[in-house]
């Protein structure tokens, strides 16, 4: 099997050449070597996505599943645009940059992340747009283009993953697991994710792939490339970490989202983020600590909706906590 190529800076540079001799002008930022200037938008790890010149991003897949998802995206946010009150990047080009392997070359969303910019009150109005607008996309047609429908994840099998993860985390005095005892093996089922409430989910609506203005207006999303059709409360539990659990359940309540949605997405992002940190303490994932630790800081913020101590089963999703 032969082994994928490595993107680096000079592949990228040879590619955004041809792009500025075939394609698009992209002369907004000149590099010593002629043409846009090209760097690696992550400091570490695999540089997978450049920014090229101030006004574009480069985002290179590093297999064919990866080219596969790249390329559905493409069509994918063309069905998601007109439902969103929030941008969605704009592809100015695409093909590919090694046999197999797809790039897409994006107009750059004007703003910063989530994880640079607080997100104001207005802004969590933008967020409830986004999830009202995401249950409005057209399931049919998201598997029409290729999207993936995912069955929920069980809160129980969390629940006592996280245990194991809490006793670690104990011990390296990073959390108390008490806390964990908040979410009962009753509660677990209780919370269970409801038949038919399946709707077309981001699934990665963490701080980085959120547009933040300055003043706190959530004005983009980026990355579908892991968009599925399955349970909303993922991309609650999203927004958890990368806005915090008030904020979070907020914007979904605004979205008519129910107490039960709302708490089982609050308990998903919970139990992924000692899972995660965990994992990373103990060199079984490689992530940086601080993010791993602030996420945990945000899911883990008390709300109110917690007193509620019971969900009657006949309780609709969309009721109001």
């Amino acid at each position: 099997m032969t082994q994928a190529p490595t993107p680096t800076a000079d592949t990228v540079r040879r590619l955004v050449r041809s792009l500025l001799k075939d394609g698009p002008s992209l002369k907004d930022g000149t590099s010593d070597t002629g043409g846009p200037e090209v760097r690696p938008v992550a400091e570490s790890g695999a540089h997978a996505t450049w920014w090229v010149g101030a006004r574009h991003v480069l985002r290179l897949s590093e297999d064919r599943a990866a080219a596969a998802r790249r390329r559905r995206e493409l069509r994918l946010r063309d069905l998601v645009r007109p439902h969103l009150p929030v941008a969605v990047p704009t592809s100015v080009a695409q093909g590919e940059w090694a046999p197999g392997l797809a790039y897409t070359l994006d107009t750059k969303l004007p703003g910063g992340s989530a994880e640079e910019h607080d997100v104001s009150a207005v802004g969590e109005a933008d967020l409830a747009g986004l999830l009202t607008g995401l249950r409005e996309v057209p399931v049919r047609q998201a598997e029409a283009l290729g999207v993936p429908r995912v069955a929920p994840r069980s809160l129980e099998a969390m629940r006592r993953e996280a245990g194991r993860a809490v006793e670690l985390l104990g011990k390296a005095d990073e959390f108390d697991p008490a806390r964990l005892q908040q979410l009962t093996s009753a509660a677990a089922v209780q919370l269970a994710a409801q038949p038919g409430s399946a709707v077309l989910v981001h699934h990665a609506l963490t701080g980085e792939h959120l547009v933040v203005s300055a003043d706190g207006r959530v004005r983009g999303v980026l990355d579908w490339t892991d968009t599925v059709v399955g349970d909303p409360a993922e991309d609650i539990a999203g927004l958890a970490l990368a806005v915090g659990a008030p904020a979070a359940v907020r914007a979904a309540t605004l979205a008519g989202y129910g107490a039960r949605p709302c708490l089982r997405g609050l308990w998903l992002a919970r139990c992924d983020t000692v899972i995660h940190l965990a994992a990373a303490l103990d060199r079984r994932e490689d992530a940086p600590l601080g993010l791993l630790r602030a996420r945990l800081g945000r899911a883990w913020e008390a709300i109110l909706l917690e007193r509620v101590t019971e969900l009657r089963d006949e309780e609709p999703d969309d009721a109001e906590p």
